[in-house]
């Protein structure tokens, strides 16, 4: 039986009877209310106005300007530089909508939910609403197998299930692809584009969908059709190609290394939200160039225990968080840049060994499991 951990609204039915149980059940779940008030009286949830504000002007203008640069440079292969120049920004609008979705940017809701479809649909041409549902499921149970839409994947085998059920080439390439993995994120912004146009056209329901679908494929098609007008085809297929290979890598790269590698959760485990967040998470260490390519991400631990929390916020949270976790004898994960991506290469080149190390419950002893 899969080890069993207490959450804030568990149910305690399959945990024996044992002395003191109930009082040190609480306390588990106590662990992050008591963080959560230490936080909020710091004010580290006031909104940062001018930092957004800021970011957002600038970020839309520069996008701006590379069709004002685009229009004038005309045929030349200089363009890929631009193509280059255009993944970036494209990237930092989709951390913009990433921050507003999660509701870190405004205090109103609806300014913060038409802000976020705007920059994703609209400029980037990713379906705002598939995003969130995928992307909150995967914050309510990171890294645990059949609720983690993240670590589900018909080409990357993730977890040992995964990876020890595929046979003939598949399994060969399971057994290999840590060192495929950064020529497939090259492919990861054609993947986002076509998820989206999926599930904007599906039948699955989406919240908004007659608002979504326009602005996605609109955005789609005004994007291509601009630059076949601009550029003579084989140059704009090229530069289509450069901007999705870089978004993609740039994008991925944010992403992967804050939790992979880091412990796979059984789909009948349970566990306090505490730990659930930080022990499936992982902290890049870095400097002001690392924040900004990675959106302020590499501060996974404090995101994913304060998803609203201003982007420039979790850098001062983060003391609190790990003393609080040091407290508690909770592992506190943070590596450096490169570090994190020669562990997810190392894990993913080897998914199916991880099944020797299993995920162990961190409190199950002091709960009797």
């Amino acid at each position: 039986m899969a080890d069993t951990l207490v959450g804030p609204m568990a149910d305690h039915t399959n945990i024996p009877p044992q002395r003191n149980t109930p009082r040190k059940a609480a306390a588990v779940t106590r662990d992050y209310r008591t963080l959560a008030r230490r936080v909020r009286a710091t004010g580290l949830f006031q909104r940062r106005y001018g930092y957004y504000w800021t970011r957002l002007v600038l970020t839309v203008a520069a996008f701006a300007g590379v069709w004002v640069g685009v229009v004038l440079l005309g045929d030349t292969w200089w363009q890929l530089a631009l193509a280059v120049t255009m993944a970036f920004i494209l990237a930092q609008l989709a951390f913009l909508g990433h921050d507003s979705a999660h509701r870190q940017i405004f205090r109103s809701w609806s300014w913060n939910e038409w802000t976020s479809r705007v920059l994703a649909n609209g400029l980037v041409g990713l379906s705002n609403a598939w995003w969130t549902l995928k992307h909150d499921a995967h914050h309510n149970a990171p890294n645990q197998e059949s609720r983690d839409p993240d670590i589900e994947s018909r080409v990357i085998a993730f977890t040992p299930a995964a990876a020890s059920s595929r046979r003939g080439f598949r399994r060969w390439f399971a057994r290999r692809q840590g060192w495929f993995f950064f020529p497939l994120l090259t492919l990861e912004g054609l993947n986002l584009h076509v998820a989206s146009v999926r599930a904007v056209l599906g039948r699955r329901p989406i919240p908004r969908r007659a608002v979504e679908a326009p602005m996605v494929l609109g955005r789609l098609v005004l994007y291509v059709a601009a630059l076949f007008l601009l550029m003579p085809p084989t140059l704009a297929a090229t530069f289509l190609a450069v901007q999705l290979a870089v978004f993609g890598v740039l994008l991925g790269g944010a992403f992967a290394p804050n939790h992979k590698g880091m412990p796979i959760v059984p789909a009948d485990s349970r566990i306090d939200f505490l730990r659930r967040q930080v022990l499936m998470s992982r902290n890049i260490r870095g400097n002001p160039v690392v924040d900004v390519l990675m959106g302020g991400l590499n501060r996974q631990i404090e995101h994913h225990l304060f998803p609203s929390m201003p982007r420039p916020a979790l850098r001062e949270v983060q003391p609190i968080v790990r003393e609080h976790c040091d407290d508690l004898d909770i592992t506190y994960t943070e590596v450096g840049f490169f570090s994190s991506y020669r562990i997810v290469i190392r894990y993913l080149n080897d998914v199916e060994g991880s099944t020797r190390e299993p995920f162990a419950c961190p409190v199950a002893a002091s709960l009797g499991r």
